[in-house]
């Protein structure tokens, strides 16, 4: 009896020692990058929130490696030298994180990208969809959504064997990364399904659109790469405007409920996205996502970007878990190996070494003023990067 009370006393003793390490150790931190205000605030807010409800679910479940997760949160200012100085103070303030994420610019996340680089820490961003961005920085920054040259030949094919479009006018911003990369996959992949471009005319600022407009020529459907919803809303409405009538098409640059509303009358506007998480998603996880969300935040509905936000933190944690370490270098070898995450926004996995995930394309259509479901499936024919 007093070995076995001994026995029982030891390992007590031992749990007490081994959960006082855990306690001691502290939170794993993470360094979340986002844009908070502006017009870059469409994708940053929400981000962001969905980020922290991931993380507050994980730590209402105890933590991951029985340690809690905090999020250190800096505004970017809507710019890449913001972006930089934000991965910076983060870094400064707690050198001890072993990764950051965030971000839906692909300038900024080069920027950002670029810093936690230097300090060996991987630079995650959850909506940047440049599929440069890896080879930009090299060995440090991953993609938690699709890359441009997928969602623009999700848009090409839909568009050609759906919609049975066969000529197709490119409109876009040629002071923006994005806008410049979206434009081209798509040209590249209209053309290989059979179509013709007959005419792209670019401009330098969403100020310049309404002089570009009137240079376009005539097609089954006109492509207009813009960098943020506000862009887009406007751009719409100046096409229309202009007596264009055709299907528009555009990428994920489009996804923003709240300026769609402005103008029910607007229609024939496609774009491709993440995810969507409306009333008729069919999906458990998709409903189970918005079900928390719009509870934390007021009856809100979760768009794409906070899906990613929620996927980005999400993913992390895995690789922590995956790891079994918070250790940078260990972190960033689990998560170039992660296959089938099941993510909010789709499946996600890092195969034959890309840092950009295999993943679906969701098309939503405006009409009513707001965003509506129309399919959801993975490109056959996607150029390269």
């Amino acid at each position: 009896m007093r070995i076995a009370a001994l026995t029982g006393l030891f390992v007590a003793a031992g749990l007490l020692i081994a959960a006082t390490s855990s306690a001691m150790q502290g939170p794993i931190r993470f360094g979340a990058v986002y844009n908070l205000s502006g017009d870059w605030g469409a994708y940053g807010i929400p981000s962001s929130r969905g980020a922290k409800l991931h993380v507050e679910q994980v730590n209402g479940k105890g933590g991951v490696l029985s340690r809690p997760i905090e999020l250190i949160v800096k505004d970017a200012g809507g710019t890449p030298e913001g972006a930089a100085a934000a991965a910076t103070e983060i870094l400064a303030e707690a050198p001890d994180v072993p990764a950051l994420f965030g971000l839906s610019g692909s300038d900024q996340a080069r920027t950002a990208g670029e810093v936690s680089a230097q300090s060996k820490r991987v630079f995650l961003t959850s909506g940047a969809t440049s599929p440069q961005l890896p080879f930009q920085v090299p060995g440090f920054l991953f993609l938690a959504c699709f890359g441009d040259n997928v969602q623009a030949a999700a848009a090409a094919q839909y568009a050609y064997e759906t919609l049975g479009a066969r000529s197709a006018t490119i409109l876009y911003d040629a002071s923006h990364t994005y806008t410049r990369l979206l434009q081209d996959y798509f040209s590249s992949s209209f053309k290989a399904h059979g179509g013709q471009i007959v005419s792209a005319v670019k401009f330098q600022g969403a100020d310049k659109f309404a002089s570009a407009i009137t240079r376009a020529s005539a097609a089954d459907i006109i492509f207009v790469a813009a960098e943020t919803p506000a862009d887009a809303f406007a751009f719409a409405r100046a096409v229309r405007e202009n007596g264009f009538d055709q299907p528009i098409f555009g990428g994920d640059g489009y996804d923003g409920d709240s300026v769609w509303s402005a103008d029910p009358a607007l229609k024939d506007i496609y774009f491709t996205t993440h995810a969507y998480f409306a009333d008729d998603n069919p999906s458990p996880r998709a409903q189970a996502f918005a079900k928390a969300y719009a509870t934390a935040h007021d009856g809100a509905v979760p768009d794409s970007f906070a899906g990613l936000g929620y996927d980005a933190a999400g993913l992390l944690v895995a690789a922590i878990e995956k790891a079994g370490s918070s250790e940078p270098d260990k972190l960033l070898d689990a998560l170039a190996t992660i296959e089938n995450y099941r993510g909010v926004t789709g499946t996600i996995s890092y195969v034959d070494g890309s840092h950009v995930p295999r993943k679906s394309v969701t098309i939503l259509k405006i009409a009513d003023g707001r965003r509506n479901f129309i399919a959801a499936f993975t490109p056959t024919e996607i150029p390269a990067p």
